[in-house]
């Protein structure tokens, strides 16, 4: 354990309040950025570091094969998901016309998928 080292104990504690800054950056995105694909990006970004800092953190602490190898696989997995589940939201949510905040000025989609009669069926785009 971390114990017996200061600086690995200073360590742990600075990933994990750094962790734990990120998810309450990630939980804050969620409640108060205007739509959702704002706040898919907050959730994804935010909350995959967060997540990477706390388990780092009980990587360092506990020292061991076992539970260094977990929390390495765990966040490589989370690395590896996060980014293709944030886009199948992204999709699904612009597909099935979720209503975009009003600051949104830019619309690169608009007219190729599911918007304004566009899609595979409709005129362009690919599926």
């Amino acid at each position: 354990m971390a114990g017996d080292v200061p600086w690995l104990d200073l360590s742990v504690a600075a990933c994990l309040l750094a962790g734990g800054f990120f998810l309450f950056v990630a939980g804050l995105g969620i409640l108060r950025l205007p739509d959702v694909l704002i706040r898919m990006h907050a959730s994804t970004k935010a909350g995959t570091l967060g997540v990477g800092l706390v388990f780092g953190a009980a990587a360092l602490y506990f020292r061991t094969t076992a539970e260094t190898a977990i929390a390495a696989l765990t966040v490589i997995f989370l690395l590896a998901t996060a980014p293709v589940a944030a886009h199948a939201i992204a999709r699904a949510a612009y597909r099935t016309n979720v209503p975009l905040s009003d600051r949104t000025h830019v619309d690169e989609w608009k007219g190729r998928y599911g918007r304004d009669g566009g899609g595979p069926t409709g005129g362009g785009g690919a599926p």
